[in-house]
């Protein structure tokens, strides 16, 4: 049998063949595929921007967060090169405009999160399509998965400025904090802390140590900005901190918030240098806002500083801005109240429950009815939940101990009776402004003066204390002139470049230390020199109790050690220590007074001694306004003065 000839493919017929297969192998293209460009549109479109002046719209100038300089001109805030299309963007609006246009005709992947320009900066995307009507046969629009996804997933109803309140044990959070939740449609007051928020903050390495305070006042690190869970941040200030969280429900429209939303995903490509006291966490926050909405103008408030509970102020100012006001307590301030509402006993029983769960079945436990009983029982978990959290290494047993506690506590099957917790610091915007000017006239030994004083921030014990931390003080950069009548003499009388003190009253639960630390210049009276400069460095470390014998009262006294320059000592200097004991009183809402007494040895350079007390009394007048009486001791010194203080 012949064996049949085998077939031959012609060539052409083969070809064929591999192409359909490719064809059908190949994934389908999306509708929005991104087309060839038509390159002859560039020039038309960055024509048609120099002719309607687009590079000097306020909207562009807060896309790319230009501020106008001295002497003419501008320079964005943005510290990322790879934030701009050009390389004069930073300082040329319109150079970074035509840049940008130029980049949306290319699939080249920019900034830092490695995307087309049309993806990695979609609110200028947006803007510049808006206002110049991109023909999109002419400059395909590309598909932003990337973006979609994320902007998706918030699901994003509404936008809320939070602010955790002072925290003086972290320099970072001495004048609070603020950042953005977005809250989800559908969203209750209850599951408002499973949203998700936007942060600004400085990268700081773990082992920034004392460099950490001098590289953040000038600009020393980079600030980012971040995508956090609520939760967590609730949990570090609230739950670790103990900072009172105060939130502010913005009356966004959905485009708004939009808006906000897109030139968030643009600054990640961003970075600023990180300045504590003006580019900080408030003012790159308010920038976005103001882009959400550029009739707010709110950076513009701020030139030389900017202050978080300032900007809450402002924001809380703006007619129609704010649609609702939240208030989450600390841990320590829900134990706090929760202890006041119980009598003695019943406070005291919740206290040994924590130590001893045999106290549980004691008749002083069991006679309670249930609903008391379940009051105790949350409350000694609160006691033992703080103790865990402001412990780095806490006993593992106040786990163990919480466990059976809350397990006793479900074995009740009631709810929780409803509990509100009163603030012991109203929000911040009925607080007084942070800055300060006072005009005064007094006696000092057998003289008589005038005296004017300016401090930039930010609060005092003697303060009005409404929106603030109670029973802590933040001055910084206050200087005092002062003219003498009978020597005819102006000087400046006093500077204090910093003046920071934390009063922490302890009891049975809380027993966090006080402390101090004064840095600046005073005028002394010693030895011949009678009006002589003296520089002081002082630091003390103390503890501070409360009582309620009229009103309220804080006792307070440190050991401390403090440093003198000047010209009036032998050796022009002196170092010792010693203490200071005092007290700090409302006498009513409006009228506080202090009085502290020391005794300070010096045993280094000009061996001397002083004895110093100080009585100073405050009344206010209204938010911004109060009236000042102050008596200081120093050996035999006496200086009386009598002010009226205004606050802006």
């Amino acid at each position: 049998m012949l064996k049949s000839k085998p077939r031959v493919f012609p060539a052409r017929h083969l070809l064929i063949v591999l192409l359909l297969f490719t064809l059908l192998l190949a994934p389908a293209l999306p509708d929005d595929a991104f087309a060839s460009p038509d390159s002859t549109y560039l020039p038309e479109l960055i024509d048609q921007g120099l002719r309607t002046k687009l590079a000097g719209e306020r909207e562009w100038h807060l896309l790319l967060h230009y501020r106008e300089n001295l002497l003419g001109g501008y320079t964005s805030e943005q510290d990322d090169p790879g934030f701009f299309m050009s390389p004069d963007g930073k300082t040329d609006p319109q150079a970074e405009l035509d840049a940008t246009l130029k980049q949306f005709f290319s699939e080249e992947l920019v900034g830092r999160s490695r995307q087309p320009a049309q993806c990695a900066f979609i609110a200028r995307y947006h803007w510049l399509r808006e206002r110049l009507q991109f023909d999109d046969s002419r400059l395909p629009k590309m598909a932003c998965e990337r973006f979609d996804r994320w902007f998706n997933d918030f699901e994003a109803q509404s936008i809320t400025l939070i602010f955790p309140s002072a925290y003086l044990n972290n320099p970072a959070s001495m004048f609070g904090h603020t950042f953005l939740r977005i809250d989800q449609r559908g969203q209750t007051e209850q599951t408002r802390i499973l949203a998700y928020t936007i942060n600004y903050a400085a990268y700081v390495p773990p082992d920034a140590g004392i460099a950490y305070p001098i590289r953040g006042i000038f600009g020393g690190y980079s600030g980012y900005f971040s995508t956090y869970p609520y939760y967590l941040k609730v949990q570090e200030y609230r739950d670790i901190e103990n900072r009172d969280i105060w939130e502010y429900r913005l009356n966004f429209s959905e485009h708004q918030v939009r808006r906000l939303l897109m030139h968030s995903w643009e600054m990640g490509n961003a970075s600023f240098d990180y300045f504590f006291f003006k580019e900080n966490c408030s003012y790159h926050l308010l920038a976005l806002l103001d882009y959400a909405d550029p009739s707010l103008h709110l950076t513009d408030e701020f030139l030389m500083w900017t202050v978080p509970a300032d900007t809450v102020r402002l924001i809380a100012s703006k007619p129609g801005l704010v649609s609702g006001i939240a208030y989450r307590p600390s841990r320590s301030n829900v134990i706090r109240r929760k202890r006041e509402s119980l009598p003695a006993h019943e406070g005291e029983l919740a206290l040994r429950i924590t130590q001893d769960l045999g106290e549980l079945t004691t008749p002083d436990f069991v006679r309670l009815d249930l609903t008391k009983q379940a009051f105790l029982l949350d409350l000694a978990s609160d006691y033992l939940r703080y103790r865990v959290e402001a412990t780095d290494a806490s006993p593992p047993e106040l786990k163990e101990r919480n466990r059976a506690i809350l397990t006793a506590r479900s074995q009740l099957r009631i709810p929780s009776p409803e509990f509100t917790v009163v603030p012991f610091a109203k929000q911040p915007e009925l607080g007084h402004k942070t800055s300060r000017a006072s005009l005064g006239s007094g006696w000092r030994n057998d003289d008589t003066f005038e005296e004017v004083t300016v401090r930039a921030g930010y609060h005092d014990l003697l303060d009005p204390e409404v929106g603030y931390t109670p029973d802590a003080q933040i001055e910084l950069a206050s200087i005092r002139l002062r003219h003498y009548n009978r020597d005819h003499q102006t000087r400046v009388e006093r500077a204090t470049l910093a003046n920071v003190m934390s009063l922490s009253p302890i009891d049975s639960v809380f027993h966090a230390p006080s402390w101090k630390i004064n840095m600046g210049m005073d005028t002394i009276r010693f030895g011949d020199c009678q009006l002589c400069s003296n520089g002081v460095v002082n630091a003390g470390i103390g503890a501070a109790v409360e009582s309620h014998w009229l009103k309220r009262e804080v006792f307070f006294a440190f050991a401390e050690a403090e440093a003198n320059y000047s010209k009036a000592y032998d050796e022009r200097h002196r170092t010792g220590g010693g203490s200071t004991v005092g007290v700090l009183t409302d006498l009513t809402d409006r009228w506080k007074l202090m009085a502290t007494g020391s005794y300070l040895g010096y045993v280094l350079g000009d061996k001397s001694d002083d004895i110093r007390w100080l009585v100073g009394s405050r009344y206010t007048l209204s938010q911004n306004w109060a009236f000042r009486l102050e008596y200081n001791h120093r050996d035999h010194d006496n200086d009386v003065v009598f002010s009226l203080q205004a606050f802006f």
